[in-house]
């Protein structure tokens, strides 16, 4: 794969196919427990998000990547998704960069554990180290700890 073949993206509004196509990567690259078992369950977790802004990477038109801000609280928060097959290619690191042009201030929820396991049955890796390389302070004590997650909040200040 060439990066020149990579085609970035941004959007408030995603067609039916670039939802469906954002909730499988969702589903091949995040925890298993994170899943979301049709486009109606994903389609109610996008139309959670407030405000949102989208951010998408493509080869030839199939989304491999996908990020997004939006407002929670008050505040800017942002997720982001990579195909693994990207994964140390600076390809996540030019997707981060896109997002802080946007926003002074970012929130985000990051697993911390390499305990959770993806649909492939490979363990999720996670990108804490990643998002403190981008800039990001863990803030150790505020924690997210459902019976579907636990993770860690992180903040970039600009």
């Amino acid at each position: 794969m060439n990066n020149k073949d990579l085609k970035f993206q941004t959007t408030e509004l995603l067609s039916d196919d670039e939802k469906l196509q954002i909730m499988e990567l969702w589903n091949c690259e995040y925890p298993i427990n994170l899943m979301h078992a049709d486009l109606v369950s994903f389609e109610k977790y996008l139309d959670s998000l407030e405000n949102p802004k989208h951010f998408l990477i493509k080869i030839k038109e199939r989304i491999v990547g996908w990020g997004t801000i939006f407002t929670r609280n008050q505040e800017k928060w942002f997720a982001i998704i990579l195909s693994s097959f990207l994964h140390g290619q600076y390809i996540g690191t030019s997707l981060m960069e896109q997002i802080k042009m946007e926003e002074n201030l970012l929130y985000g929820w990051v697993i911390d554990h390499e305990k959770d396991i993806k649909i492939n049955g490979m363990p999720y890796r996670s990108p804490l180290n990643f998002y403190v390389n981008q800039g990001f302070t863990v803030l150790f004590d505020q924690r997210l700890d459902l019976s579907t997650i636990s993770a860690v909040k992180i903040v970039w200040v600009r």
